[in-house]
């Protein structure tokens, strides 16, 4: 934290060469999925600065955008992305921003881009992947961010990134087929005459997707035999005994090895049990299950994280610094991380923020609970094997509490 600040970065407008050279790069993996994109009511737009939202499914997201996008377009990126590349990013039109706290210099860049620059903007407003294949947190802000830039609303849906790619399968690709949705979600007009709570419903309405169900419903059939690797990371408890942390997905099966139950994860993608009572087979339903116990151990007063772990902090553009092992803390107040030396005592207040980071071998080193300010953030990843994604629903649960203490 002794560092020098850097300099603000200048948000321009992106290079059309790079954009070309991006869809060189990404031409033979989409077409290897048979990538298409079904436009509606775009025609009156493509002159016209927009904000385009996207549901955010895959590492393939932001390929499927420079393709689809008729536009140059600015895009909305987490800070760590722009280490070592910061010229690089800068180039392609990119935003730093801080995930899941308030960011005032990104609306204010962001409306930039619409009234000087005269380009779009690309968003990703779930902030994070999407875990269990279904839409992540929305921003509360949202609503009023759009009615304050005053241009139309593009909705980009994408099926089957999630399927190609899912975020808890270690980076192992499957044989599917990925396309999109493009269309008109709200003109500058309609904005002008909706309230910002109208504004957040019709978006919470366009972003209400299910990968898994889809699937199911498409029948679309995944068939590698890994498909099941790593799936602990999400579904971490077992339903039959309820023991946490004991689960292991490898192969194309889920096992407890604290009952042994085994789970199939079948080719239309849910969940069966091997000769015995499956008790939920939808994996989003276990995950919401999963949510529902956590919520129930914050009520009781119950819920503590204490792990030891690998602490890295992202300051600046240079480089993630590795400064060493550390202990967090996470309970109704918020997070606390330490250092053996006491040279760091960071606290992050439950209220600060609506989400944090769980992300899965981030920068291919391991799993991570992600958190900080727009100054600085903190990675740890733990020691101890321990399913991160439980303190992240810790999180949002105790983001709701507090919420609705407040509006008391």
């Amino acid at each position: 934290m002794a560092l020098p600040a850097e300099r603000p970065l200048k948000t321009r407008r992106p290079s059309r060469l790079l954009r070309a050279l991006i869809n060189v790069i990404c031409a033979d993996e989409l077409k290897k999925l048979d990538f298409r994109c079904d436009s509606h009511g775009m025609e009156q737009l493509r002159k016209r600065p927009c904000l385009y939202l996207m549901n955010h499914s895959g590492f393939l997201d932001l390929k499927i955008a420079e393709r689809i996008i008729p536009c140059r377009f600015n895009i909305v990126a987490t800070n760590d992305a722009f280490v070592g590349k910061r010229g690089l990013l800068s180039a392609l039109g990119c935003i730093p921003t801080t995930k899941f706290v308030t960011d005032v210099k990104l609306v204010r860049q962001m409306k930039y881009c619409f009234d000087k620059l005269h380009t779009s903007v690309l968003m990703y407003p779930e902030a994070g992947y999407s875990i269990d294949g279904t839409t992540t947190v929305l921003p509360f802000g949202l609503g009023k961010c759009i009615k304050l830039f005053g241009v139309p609303v593009v909705m980009i849906t994408t099926y089957g990134d999630f399927l190609y790619d899912p975020l808890y399968n270690g980076l192992q690709q499957r044989n599917v087929d990925v396309y999109t949705t493009m269309e008109c979600m709200l003109t500058a007009e309609q904005i002008d005459k909706m309230t910002v709570e109208e504004i957040n419903a019709e978006v919470a309405k366009r972003f209400d997707f299910d990968n898994f169900r889809q699937q199911r419903q498409s029948g679309t059939v995944v068939a590698e035999p890994f498909r099941a690797d790593h799936l602990e990371r999400v579904l971490y408890k077992c339903p039959c005994c309820g023991t946490e942390g004991r689960m292991e997905g490898k192969g194309d099966k889920l096992i407890c090895h604290e009952c042994h139950k085994v789970y199939e994860l079948t080719e239309l993608g849910y969940m069966r049990a091997v000769n015995n009572v499956t008790e939920i087979e939808h994996i989003p339903d276990w995950y919401a299950w999963e949510r529902k116990c956590v919520r129930k151990e914050i009520e009781s007063g119950t819920y503590r994280l204490d792990a030891d772990v690998n602490i890295y902090v992202v300051r600046g553009t240079k480089a993630v610094y590795d400064i060493g092992r550390g202990h967090l803390t996470h309970t109704i107040e918020g997070f606390q991380l330490t250092t053996p030396d006491g040279e760091l005592n960071y606290v992050h207040p439950a209220k600060t923020s609506y989400s944090v980071v769980a992300d899965f071998l981030w920068y291919e080193l391991g799993d991570v609970i992600g958190f900080g300010d727009n100054d600085k953030q903190f990675y740890c990843m733990p020691v101890e094997p321990l399913p991160v994604v439980k303190a992240r629903l810790a999180a949002e649960e105790i983001y709701k509490i507090l919420q609705q203490k407040a509006q008391l």
